[in-house]
């Protein structure tokens, strides 16, 4: 795995969006003072891959992610991995109540020729088409994981390794290698249990003799199958054998029975169907009965239509005399008219009367009008003397006013002060108001309220005069209306008869209108009898219809027997006839009933016989018969021969299942063997000792060449009963112990040792793990410049050899000084980092 591009936002010191670009690094170092979030960066990139951090302690703790004061934290981190790129994103969001869930994780595999200088731009566009409701799919190429379930398993394919050994191959934990180096042989034993992951060989040692025991009860389980399956012997195979030849047997012995039992189906039959022939024609002819009432059908039907006839002949003579009554009727005059000219007659007399009554309104409406007119010219002349009066009261007023101004000054003399007027002082003060004055406001005050009276009964003779006027002016219209159409009756009835004329041609008229509705009565009388005689025509014709139609069915019933032939004018004579060769072609036909109920014995007795002799060779295989024919028992025949094929077959698919479990048996048996030598190979004391002295071998052996590469071939590693050593190629080969190595030469000791254990654990891997970089997050602060100087050098030849990323975490000026690339990390006063690149 080499990281490509980190993208942060609100992931723990990195409040505010940041980016750290890796795409030309293959070499950098991580700088900053402590605590400014260098390991930070590490932590994100391992969060964006598995959700969790080392450094944590518990892979469910993801609130670590977050800021304090953010509520939610985005990693994305873009890598490249077997030449294939991806992205993994995880998105961790705090709700209201303080609780924290992952909102978000996915992986996406970018397309081979995607160009990430363009990443933003595209991450911008798909942003664009969510927002506007399109589905993209991911971000430029496919997605792999769209939940926090699947990303495990999508990681794993794409990295090649798990969690515990992506923390130990990619991310180093150094300062445990290098107590690793120094360790005595049995914490180095535990080491490489806990890093080589060797305690699978206990969980296969349980897990075999879980399949031991499981194997082992199969055993007893499939051998209490066996015993229970019973009928699969030899003996029950050749009783199947000998019940299937006796059933063939039996079908053979049925197909040379049948010919004879379909004889004597035929001949039944053929009996059964000349004996239902008779039966059919005697009971065709038992029911040639005549129909009660025959006799004086034929005068029933003649006196019917003659009282018809007389019916009509009254009909006609009624509807005479009528149509006469109603020509009488049509000369005596038009009623409607009469009617009308009593009308106008009755409304002229009522126009009269109403005129009178309303020429007597109309004067009293004129006398009350003019009366209402004169009370208001009085009430006007009384307003204009009031009026009068008031004005010449104001007069008064003024004039007495004008003659006692020195009473206005007096209301501004004090006792004692001068007088305004003549400058003396005012001894006593004159009493205020004039007498004249007084009594001329009281007459005004008078004169005022009888012109505010008289204006008020103006005002109300005015009112009475208008309602006098509306009284009139409704009452001379309503003599006018009278008047007019008094008038146009009268005009109307000039010329017409007077009321007893027209009266005494309505009384003609009358009598008239009661001729006609008694030869009406007359004609309905007539046509009801019609009806009635009609009726009883109907019903004689009927009755002698349906004989007619009994006699044709019980004819045609016995056509074919030639009954004799009908008149068609007398239905008694033919219905006789009829009946007296039935009875004669009874008697006949009863005989050969006789001939054709022995003939049916016969048959049945022949059958009897046959089908008991089938049912006998059937009786043996328990096969029921279905129908009695040759079909039903060539059937049962068959099913016969089906059974014992079935039954014959089932013994052999029980001698199969029987030879199976057998081999299953012998199966479990072999699988617990083998499960329970490998659980006590496994639970031996001396598999693991060899185990981890084969481990020990390889991981000394491929750390022993990369010390050879970082040392410039100085150094090599060696080990003598779990005690590590190096042999000295520039001191003659003699081998020291580690112990005694500087700080610069354990660093590439323990480096060494990492990177070869950091293969062993991909190659430990399910997966195809790439191991394309390598990320040392070590203190390097407490080393002295010799042993900086070393360290240095190790890590440029580590880098020199070009087959994996290099990248250190440290706060060491010196160190990061040799470095090509440096990503300098800050903080802010606000606690907030910050990520700048810096290239030599």
């Amino acid at each position: 795995m080499r990281p490509l591009r980190l993208d942060l936002h609100g992931f723990t010191v990195f409040r505010e969006p940041t980016t750290v670009d890796f795409t030309d690094a293959d070499f950098f170092a991580l700088v900053g003072p402590t605590g400014s979030g260098k390991s930070t960066i590490l932590d994100a990139m391992c969060f964006a891959l598995y959700g969790t951090v080392p450094r944590w302690g518990d892979r469910r703790r993801i609130e670590n992610a977050l800021a304090p004061s953010t509520a939610q934290a985005k990693v994305r981190l873009v890598f490249e991995a077997s030449g294939a790129r991806f992205v993994a994103t995880r998105v961790v969001r705090r709700d209201s109540k303080g609780r924290v869930s992952t909102a978000h994780a996915g992986l996406e595999q970018l397309p081979p020729d995607f160009d990430l200088r363009t990443f933003d731009a595209a991450v911008a566009e798909r942003g664009e088409a969510a927002g506007a409701g399109r589905d993209q799919g991911g971000l430029v190429g496919t997605v792999l994981a769209g939940t926090w379930s699947e990303m495990e398993e999508a990681v794993l394919d794409a990295v090649g390794l798990p969690y515990e050994q992506f923390t130990s191959c990619v991310i180093l934990p150094q300062g445990e290698f290098a107590r690793f180096l120094h360790a005595k042989p049995a914490q180095r034993q535990e080491i490489l249990v806990n890093l080589l992951g060797l305690h699978i060989y206990q969980r296969i040692g349980e897990r075999a003799g879980l399949r031991q025991r499981e194997a082992e009860a199969k055993v007893a389980a499939t051998r209490s199958l066996l015993a229970e399956l019973t009928g699969a012997d030899d003996a029950a195979l050749a009783a199947a054998e000998q019940a299937l030849s006796a059933a063939q047997t039996v079908v053979r012995d049925v197909e040379e029975l049948l010919p004879a039992l379909e004889e004597a189906h035929r001949a039944g039959e053929a009996a059964q169907a000349e004996l239902t022939a008779v039966e059919r024609d005697l009971a065709a002819l038992q029911s040639v009965r005549p129909p009660a009432g025959l006799a004086g059908l034929h005068s029933e039907v003649s006196a019917a239509r003659d009282a018809a006839a007389v019916a009509q002949a009254a009909v006609e003579a009624a509807e005479d005399q009528e149509e006469k009554a109603r020509a009488e009727l049509a000369a005596a005059g038009d009623r409607t008219e009469l009617t009308r000219l009593l009308d106008a007659h009755a409304e002229r007399a009522r126009l009269n009367t109403r005129l009178t009554e309303v020429a007597e309104a109309l004067a009293t409406a004129t006398a009350d009008h003019e009366r209402a007119a004169a009370r208001l010219a009085k009430a006007r002349a009384e307003v204009e003397k009031t009026a009068a009066a008031v004005r010449a009261a104001q007069a008064d007023v003024e004039a007495a006013t004008t003659a006692d101004r020195a009473a206005s000054l007096r209301v501004h003399l004090v006792a004692g002060q001068p007088c305004p007027v003549c400058e003396q002082p005012v001894t006593t003060i004159p009493a205020t108001g004039s007498p004249r004055l007084r009594a001329a406001r009281e007459k005004l005050a008078r004169a005022e309220k009888a012109a505010q009276a008289a204006a008020e009964t103006e005002r109300t003779e005015d009112r009475a005069l208008r309602e006098a006027d509306r009284r009139l002016a409704a009452v001379t219209a309503k003599h006018q209306e009278s008047a007019a159409r008094l008038a146009a009756l009268e005009s109307t009835l000039d010329g017409a008869p007077d009321v007893a004329a027209v009266q005494a041609a309505l009384a003609a008229i009358a009598e008239k209108e009661k001729a006609v509705a008694a030869c009406a009565e007359a004609v309905r009388t007539a046509r009801q009898s019609v009806r009635a005689a009609a009726g009883r025509l109907a019903t004689a014709e009927e009755r002698l219809r349906r004989a007619w139609q009994e006699y044709d069915r019980a004819r045609d019933a016995v056509a074919a027997l030639g009954p004799p032939s009908a008149d068609r004018e007398r239905i008694v004579e033919s219905w006789q006839a009829l009946d007296a060769w039935a009875r004669d072609r009874t008697a006949d036909r009863s005989r050969d009933r006789d001939a054709c109920l022995a003939a049916a014995e016969k048959a049945l007795a022949a059958l009897t016989d046959v089908t008991g002799r089938l049912d006998a060779l059937l009786a043996p295989t328990g096969v029921a018969v279905t129908t009695r024919d040759a079909a039903g028992y060539r059937q049962a025949a068959a099913l016969a021969v089906e059974r014992a094929r079935a039954a014959r077959d089932r013994v052999l698919e029980r001698r199969e299942r029987a030879a199976r479990l057998t081999e299953q048996i012998e199966a479990h048996e072999r699988e617990a063997r083998v499960a329970k030598a490998l659980a006590q190979h496994l639970r031996a004391n001396q598999f693991e000792r060899w185990l981890l002295t084969e481990a020990l071998d390889a991981l000394v052996e491929g750390a022993s060449r990369i010390l050879n590469d970082l040392s410039n071939g100085r150094y090599e590693l060696t080990h003598k009963d779990g005690e590590f050593s190096v042999i000295d190629h520039w001191d003659a080969r003699i081998p020291r112990a580690v112990r005694t190595l500087s700080g610069g030469e354990t660093f590439q000791a323990s480096l060494s040792l990492a990177l070869a254990l950091s293969e062993q654990l991909a190659g430990l891997s399910s997966a195809s793990a790439s191991l394309e970089s390598i990320l040392l997050d070590e203190g390097f602060g407490t080393l002295d410049p010799d042993t900086m100087d070393t360290v240095a050098a190790t890590l440029e030849n580590l880098a020199a050899r070009g087959d994996r990323m290099v990248g250190v975490v440290t706060h060491v000026t010196g160190l990061a000084e040799r470095i090509p690339v440096r990503f300098e990390v800050s903080r802010d006063a606000r606690g907030t980092a910050r990520v700048t690149r810096v290239s030599v």
